[in-house]
């Protein structure tokens, strides 16, 4: 949430009020930031394989940093449909060795780390992560939420419906705003999270939601913000955009720079993404319109 000496009221909005403490180091929300994705897996839906040796990686993250970027999210297991669930051995071989790298080479970057398992995630926090990326909300490890709980990095609590194995096969809801908002209020209130200020939501845009769950969501973004948390929204090159344009994912920039706007119209902070300067833009002028009726 905010600083810990105090907290906005209910429903205001983070990207105008908010300081995120994320281990050592302090994020300023106002107007919005970029998170851009560093997927170091060979099977994610956009960028698998891309990258295949630390020295890419390091290349690839500082373009991303002078493009922008304030927080770097590192990946090291693959969340697309359908995606294997890997070994927590395989995750820690893919991730620390460019995490380590990553972290000595840019030690005043905010580093996240997308990962839902507890032990994973407590040696990250050791070694100066910032953030943590938590698919599963706290559903795939039941000690996630105590850890994170005494830890100084904040934490992205995610909706997810079923796994990647399974969330989209058929996902179904009566009133998927009121479920995803449901299950926030929900985790909010176990122990590790009901007094832990530095939290970030996330819908889950694509986890376990159809095209129209996922428009409904994007449409209702700011009633989120009665938990009293900053949104993260991570749309970047997704299918609910390529499903309605009959594109592919790296044909969707268009239409991610579109959803993000709406996104940072209805409350988001935390834009997620693969194209970091696009993203910055989005923000620049959405912040612009924000500020208009402000301006003399």
């Amino acid at each position: 949430m905010a600083q810990k000496a105090g907290s906005p009221d209910k429903g205001t909005s983070f990207s105008e009020t908010c300081m995120l403490q994320c281990g050592t180091k302090q994020l300023d929300l106002s107007g919005g930031v970029v998170m851009g994705i560093l997927n170091i897996t060979p099977d994610s839906f956009y960028d698998g394989g891309r990258y295949n040796s630390i020295k890419e990686i390091l290349s690839y993250t500082e373009n991303m940093m002078v493009a922008g970027a304030e927080i770097i999210d590192i990946g090291a297991v693959s969340s697309k449909p359908g995606a294997l669930q890997l070994t927590a051995d395989v995750e820690k071989k893919r991730l620390f060795p460019v995490l380590d790298a990553v972290l000595e080479a840019f030690p005043e970057t905010i580093i996240s780390v997308d990962t839902w398992r507890s032990d994973i995630a407590r040696e990250c926090c050791d070694m100066g992560v910032g953030i943590i990326n938590d698919i599963s909300g706290g559903q795939f490890d039941e000690n996630m939420h105590t850890m994170i709980g005494n830890q100084q990095a904040a934490y992205v609590l995610m909706h997810i419906k079923g796994t990647p194995q399974t969330m989209q096969l058929n996902p179904v809801y009566a009133d998927v705003v009121a479920e995803v908002g449901a299950f926030f209020e929900e985790q909010l209130r176990k122990p590790g999270l009901a007094d832990k200020k530095n939290i970030i939501l996330d819908p889950g845009f694509g986890f376990g939601k159809s095209v129209s769950d996922n428009y409904r969501i994007l449409d209702n973004l700011n009633s989120f913000l009665n938990h009293g948390f900053p949104l993260l929204a991570g749309l970047s090159r997704k299918s609910m955009i390529n499903r309605i344009l009959n594109s592919s994912p790296a044909d969707a920039l268009n239409g991610t720079t579109v959803l993000n706007t709406i996104a940072l119209l209805r409350g988001a902070s935390i834009l997620r993404v693969h194209d970091v300067k696009e993203a910055l833009e989005t923000i620049k002028l959405t912040k612009a319109l924000k500020q208009s009726g402000l301006n003399p």
